[in-house]
């Protein structure tokens, strides 16, 4: 089954991302795996609450791949997966596609700031020679019928 890989973070224009996975996977009959990337500073202020933190970054994480999540399964008829890693955005991505054959795609969504798409999307175009799939851009101001008519 081919595998449409999602980043999930806090930036608005992961939700177009979100919405294109899930509907490019129920129209074609594959699966969205959904990569969600703890920066590593984030725990490396106080070594000795660095777990708790992590398990607090897990759960904050669950939390909001449950909302997206629970549309994909009630609205699209797909049932997501969760991956959670720690370390730069751009190398958990790559491994993640190097490790996982069934990704097809990697989806990313487009900031609509005027000082460029937002950071990974850029760095993950500057890395795409790299990758062994291809990358689908997701406007962030696409709107929800436009993304449904073009899926």
């Amino acid at each position: 089954m081919r595998k449409f890989l999602v980043v999930l973070d806090d930036s608005r224009e992961c939700l177009n991302a979100m919405r294109y996975a899930a509907l490019r996977a129920a129209h074609t009959g594959g699966g969205v795996q959904i990569l969600s990337i703890v920066p590593p500073e984030e725990f490396q202020t106080w070594m000795g609450v660095a777990d708790l933190m992590r398990a607090e970054a897990r759960e904050r994480i669950e939390a909001h791949f449950e909302v997206f999540a629970k549309w994909m399964r009630d609205k699209q008829g797909v049932n997501p997966e969760l991956v959670v890693r720690e370390g730069d955005a751009v190398a958990e991505i790559l491994a993640q596609v190097a490790e996982d054959p069934e990704i097809g795609v990697l989806v990313l969504g487009a900031g609509t700031e005027k000082h460029g798409p937002g950071p990974l999307v850029t760095a993950m175009s500057r890395n795409s020679g790299n990758l062994p799939i291809p990358i689908t851009i997701v406007p962030g101001d696409m709107s929800k019928e436009r993304l449904e008519r073009i899926t």
